[in-house]
């Protein structure tokens, strides 16, 4: 049995490497859909989605409205010191493909049930761009 939930942020973020207007300091308003797969437990439920907003809500307030960086461009790491401004500082270039693979193993390695056997993530960069993976737990 699988079920869903969506989730949602706003994150900023550049990709200091890129050919075209992704080099530049810019956000999106992201959208996470997050499918756990599993049998059902004795409630007949693969997983309570309140147990899945308390896993998952701490890992998106940490991204809210923050500033997705790279450990080594210290220049925007800088700035945003001085600014004094919410960051994730990540050792990978922040695309859409590394954003989920980060949050697959943020939340594979948050308590989920055992009954839980596979995660997969897509997280929508904007309305029309995603990137997916799944995870056997």
């Amino acid at each position: 049995m699988k079920i869903a939930k969506e989730f949602g942020w706003e994150m900023g973020h550049r990709l200091p490497e890129h050919f075209g207007l992704c080099k530049n300091i810019h956000g999106h308003s992201y959208k996470m859909i997050v499918e756990l797969e599993g049998n059902l437990n004795e409630q007949g439920m693969v997983i309570d989605y309140y147990e899945v907003e308390k896993i998952i809500d701490p890992i998106i307030e940490k991204l809210d409205h923050a500033f997705m960086v790279n450990k080594n461009d210290n220049v925007v790491l800088d700035f945003l010191e001085k600014m004094n401004s919410k960051k994730v500082v990540v050792d990978f270039e922040s695309t859409v493909e590394n954003i989920s693979k980060y949050l697959l193993n943020e939340i594979s390695n948050a308590n989920l049930q055992s009954n839980v056997k596979k995660l997969a993530v897509r997280i929508y960069e904007t309305a029309g761009d995603y990137a997916e993976g799944e995870k056997e737990i």
